[in-house]
């Protein structure tokens, strides 16, 4: 796929990102820290032995133990405040507003957005000023690839769209879904992902696959990155959360298979996600505080396959917790 041709804002307040980011450092020091405390009790269910599994191959974890908690039956995500813009690696970057993150891909002929926040309001004041104060040009946003149809990944898509001639990607099954459901601030259909595809911009190409499950086209990408002469191949969870009827869970786990024989096979050493339920804010906290230390995103082949491990594990719980509800109707 040929990208299409293209088409001041001030940073925010000081004390306000010394606020978030002191928040964030005291996730990383355990007060109110998801998964850095031990998941809730639960009454036992068929799901239990998977969940007590999941736990065990968490071990000590917080990445793993944070999405224990966060897959948890009966958990609520955690309200976090918003971070700074930061770069994960030289050409990656995070901008978040806390409980769901964008992530901006700068090659070298323009920038591949994955995920575009709640609304234009965060595209005008998270995603602009944020890719500025990181060096970086909006005007450059070429793609933005919505990883599913729900407002919080796609409301700023639009926006961009409208501004910079940014061409927006979503699966045929989420435009349905956007369409059928009409929310606010929903992009107009534009490119549609197929399973596989591939979307090259400059040096850069990215493989988005199919992951249904959290809805019916949730895409998750696998993309390299890099930090100075070092390269990594990192993939994106596109979907957390499972929906709650027994077919979409079997969707959903099967999808998890599939994706994790794709990561093994492209050598997935980095883990993201859009949603903190890894560690993420912390982590990305600890770059911040020592960028030329080692990178807390690269995990390795074999605990990043462990995430997935951990992800399946919870899933089966969940699968069984609802074919057993389905047993007693």
């Amino acid at each position: 796929m040929k990208p299409p041709s293209p088409r001041e804002d001030s940073s925010d307040d000081l004390s306000r990102r010394r606020f978030a980011r002191l928040a964030v450092v005291g996730l990383a020091a355990g007060a109110g820290a998801v998964g850095l405390t031990s998941p809730p009790a639960a009454a036992a269910t068929d799901g239990q032995c998977y969940y007590d599994r999941a736990g065990r191959l968490a071990g000590e974890d917080p990445v793993l133990r944070n999405l224990v908690r966060a897959l948890t039956p009966g958990t609520a995500p955690p309200e976090l405040a918003a971070p700074a813009p930061v770069r994960l690696f030289d050409d990656l970057a995070m901008l978040s507003v806390g409980f769901v993150h964008a992530m901006a891909v700068l090659t070298d002929d323009g920038i591949v957005l994955i995920d575009a926040l709640r609304s234009p309001e965060d595209a005008e004041n998270v995603i602009v000023p944020g890719l500025r104060e990181l060096g970086a040009d909006p005007e450059a946003i070429k793609y933005v690839v919505v990883t599913h149809g729900h407002y919080d990944h796609f409301g700023g898509a639009q926006y961009l769209a409208d501004r910079y001639g940014a061409r927006v990607l979503m699966s045929p099954a989420d435009w349905d879904l956007v369409e059928r459901t009409r929310p606010e601030h929903a992009p107009t259909r534009d490119l549609e992902i197929t399973d596989g595809q591939r979307l090259t911009l400059g040096d850069t190409t990215l493989r988005l696959y199919a992951t249904p499950g959290h809805t019916a086209g949730t895409v998750s990408p696998i993309l390299p990155v890099r930090t100075g002469s070092e390269s990594h191949t990192a993939m994106l969870w596109g979907g957390t959360r499972p929906s709650g009827t027994l077919a979409e869970l079997h969707t959903y786990l099967a999808s998890v298979r599939s994706f994790r024989t794709r990561m093994r096979r492209a050598g997935v050493d980095v883990e993201l996600v859009n949603h903190p339920v890894d560690d993420g804010l912390a982590r990305a906290e600890q770059i911040r505080d020592d960028p030329g230390g080692d990178n807390p995103f690269v995990l390795g082949r074999r605990r990043t396959d462990r995430f997935m491990e951990v992800l399946d594990l919870m899933l089966r719980g969940r699968t069984a917790d609802a074919e057993a509800r389905e047993g007693e109707e």
